[in-house]
């Protein structure tokens, strides 16, 4: 889960918003579709993103619950995982 880790640090110095490190991020996520840790990681994105309804899809997808606390949180408590 380094790589998810990676992605997070980096998503957080890029102030959490939609570019280069979002798009590196949901790559990897991508990439790993199927991982409950990667489909939390793509739930998150979409949340960053914006799209509420996709980001309910792959927490559903990870298993877990949707999360209700901010972004800044959400991404602090996945750190916190890894």
């Amino acid at each position: 889960m380094q790589d998810i880790e990676e992605a997070l640090i980096t998503l957080k110095a890029e102030g959490l918003k939609l570019g280069a490190a979002w798009q590196r991020a949901h790559d990897l996520a991508q990439q790993h579709e199927g991982i409950a840790d990667y489909d939390r990681l793509h739930a998150l994105l979409h949340r960053i993103e914006g799209d509420e309804t996709n980001a309910a899809y792959w927490y559903r997808r990870s298993g877990e619950a949707v999360f209700t606390g901010s972004i800044a949180d959400e991404v602090d408590v996945l750190i916190g995982r890894c």
